[in-house]
């Protein structure tokens, strides 16, 4: 069975996690920098340095959320790129859209409310898809990564950044303990929603990472997967080639 953030509600893992990040949207930001302790933004960056020897100049951003990626894509993409933010979450692209706003970044951007699994874009429309901690909830993993890869173009990379699992003692006694224990705590304080942020441990610990993962990105037809893993292993970047 699917991890949904909702167990109780009948309706589907999409469903559940549209409704679930609408109803954080408004602490989605403070709380990400929080809860690790800053540590999203080091992430952000060394994922957008993959795209530095690209340079795209048209680049689609999956599960851009409240824009923070897509906003970080432009320190590595050409000069007069183009982002397309997409996400299921109306609440959430209503925070990206003020900060797009106060920056002054709404000709560069474009957040657009869609589907992951079924992209309004034509084939190889894009430079580069980015997805930063998006694809764990995508409700058809190979479905979602399918349509990334027939939206990007021949030669065009894919870069993903996801939360991974830590194997090493102690720290993956401590990251567990944490996850499933404090954050849970914080997030039902600060965001008014427990299942968001027992969803969350939840949905890393399903989510097949790493090898696993690039093994997926394999067979569903991207070339030259890739898998690195940042700070100790809690989050990983994955590249791939269409």
């Amino acid at each position: 069975m699917a991890v949904v953030p909702y167990k109780e509600d009948a309706a589907d893992k999409k469903s559940q996690v549209a409704t679930m990040f609408d109803s954080i949207a408004g602490k989605y930001d403070f709380l990400n920098h929080f809860l690790s302790a800053g540590t999203d933004i080091y992430w952000r960056r060394k994922a957008v340095d993959e795209l530095k020897a690209l340079r795209p100049a048209r680049i689609l951003d999956i599960a851009t959320g409240t824009a923070d990626f897509a906003i970080e894509t432009l320190r590595a993409a050409a000069p007069d790129a183009q982002v397309t933010g997409v996400d299921i979450s109306e609440g959430m692209l209503d925070v990206g859209r003020r900060k797009l706003a106060e920056k002054r970044l709404g000709h560069r951007i474009q957040l657009e409310l869609g589907d992951s699994e079924n992209l309004p874009f034509a084939d190889g429309t894009f430079d580069a898809v980015t997805a930063s901690f998006g694809v764990r909830n995508f409700a058809h993993l190979e479905v979602g990564l399918a349509e990334m890869r027939r939206v990007l173009r021949p030669g065009g990379k894919l870069v993903i950044l996801e939360f991974s699992k830590p194997t090493a003692f102690p720290l993956k006694q401590a990251y567990n303990f944490y996850f499933r224990r404090v954050l849970p705590v914080f997030g039902k304080l600060i965001s008014k929603d427990r299942a968001a942020y027992t969803y969350l441990p939840e949905s890393v610990q399903a989510f097949p990472d790493g090898s696993d993962f690039l093994a997926i990105l394999a067979r569903v037809g991207f070339k030259n997967p890739a898998w690195q893993p940042l700070t100790f292993g809690i989050s990983s970047i994955y590249t791939a080639h269409n």
